[in-house]
């Protein structure tokens, strides 16, 4: 049976239970279940990075013209903050940029392939596949059941590696089914046999304490979902001797440098939000702890999976429990009743409906045909959040499932 929400403790911030919504700037006639997808910035941040935009914007000629120490600067800052040395990572807009500019470096031999699973980023499998077609190969998916463990997920990835594979691409945290993938154990496993790993890690910055594995291979990282950066902000690492083959996506004046330096330069755009991500990280340790908000967000996803869970048993008699495998702290998976958001197209519509009709923003994701409700959680949210959902939401979802 699926735990009842009396027995899952009702999580609180504070000794007086009141969640941090006056540090973010969201609207508050919402209610906001959806951190994973775009995430939220601290008011401090966000007026940091409004300072940086009013000093480029007064004088743009040097501002524009010394922008590169600038960015080398804020490397280094979003490198300690990761724990990894700033002479492995750039900076890039998002984790969709850096994968790209992975797909883009290396060089596919004729008939190279590309290993991936089925848990994969839309863009980043789209991305495969125009590298695998241009080189006259394929991607080859390795089919991961949602309840498989660290060794089984492995084996699976392992098993679609031939003497064509040229790269293997795995999530570290599935963005679909908010799980973990164990991305270390398949890049022990593919050096082995010389093949290089691209991890994507769009969701693992501020959720794992040391999100980088230690791994000669390629690793990008969004800081802008739940590290709480000023968005366009993420890190791309990459260790080994395959690092100096990477190129930003745009040529600039970074042409005489390698990796890192080469990423550095970045022409006319505006990448203050990656300057003012430090605001970010330091708002959140000296409010409230990194490590506070790691365990806040777990027991909260604990306390609304338990409690919409039984919402919509109690509604429909069925068990929405969820088995993912490897459960991840502020993410959790919760199966919808059956025949809503069976696809991706439907699954808009759902998250659509819940938003324009409900006033509640929140992911609805399909996988296999299935539809989920994905819940994420930070530091804004509080139970009651939750219990909106659970009153408000559920039986608007099961009476969508009855009229399908």
């Amino acid at each position: 049976m699926f735990p009842a929400p009396l027995t899952v403790p009702r999580p609180m911030l504070t000794p007086e239970g009141q969640p941090a919504m006056a540090d973010w700037s969201l609207t508050p006639s919402k209610v906001h279940l959806n951190h994973g997808s775009y995430g939220s910035v601290p008011r401090a941040a966000q007026a940091h990075q409004l300072k940086l935009k009013e000093l480029m914007d007064q004088n743009p000629c040097p501002w524009f013209m010394g922008q590169f120490e600038l960015v080398a600067t804020a490397r280094t800052e979003i490198a300690e903050f990761l724990s990894v040395d700033p002479r492995h990572l750039a900076l890039v807009p998002n984790a969709s940029a850096g994968v790209s500019a992975v797909y883009n470096s290396l060089v596919f031999a004729p008939g190279a392939e590309i290993v991936t699973t089925n848990h994969a980023y839309g863009a980043v499998l789209q991305g495969a596949e125009r590298v695998a077609r241009k080189a006259g190969g394929k991607v080859r998916i390795a089919e991961i059941p949602l309840a498989a463990g660290a060794e089984e997920v492995c084996a699976l990835v392992m098993a679609e590696v031939n003497p064509r594979t040229a790269l293997i691409v795995v999530d570290q945290i599935t963005s679909a089914t908010a799980r973990a993938f164990p991305v270390e154990e398949i890049a022990r496993a593919a050096s082995l046999l010389g093949v290089p790993v691209l991890v994507d890690a769009a969701h693992a910055p501020g959720v794992l304490e040391s999100p980088v594995p230690d791994f000669e291979g390629f690793w990008v990282g969004n800081l802008h979902k739940f590290a709480c950066a000023p968005r366009g902000t993420a890190a791309l690492v990459a260790r080994g001797p395959q690092a100096q083959a990477l190129e930003p996506l745009i040529d600039s004046w970074g042409f005489p440098y390698s990796f890192p330096e080469n990423f550095d330069h970045v022409g006319t755009q505006d990448v203050t939000s990656w300057m003012a991500a430090r605001t970010a990280f330091d708002t959140i340790e000296e409010r409230y702890g990194w490590a506070t908000f790691r365990n806040y967000a777990r027991e909260l996803c604990d306390y609304g999976q338990a409690l919409i869970g039984e919402a919509f048993a109690n509604a429909t008699g069925q068990n929405p429990a969820v088995d993912v495998g490897m459960q991840i702290g502020p993410l959790r998976l919760i199966r919808l009743p059956e025949g809503l958001a069976t696809t991706h197209e439907d699954s808009h519509a759902v998250r659509g409906y819940i938003s324009d009709q409900l006033d509640i923003e929140t992911a609805i994701t399909t996988f296999n045909g299935q539809g989920y409700l994905r819940l994420s959680a930070h530091l804004y949210n509080s139970p009651k959040d939750y219990e909106i959902f659970a009153e408000r939401a559920v039986p608007e979802l099961v009476r969508l499932a009855h009229s399908l």
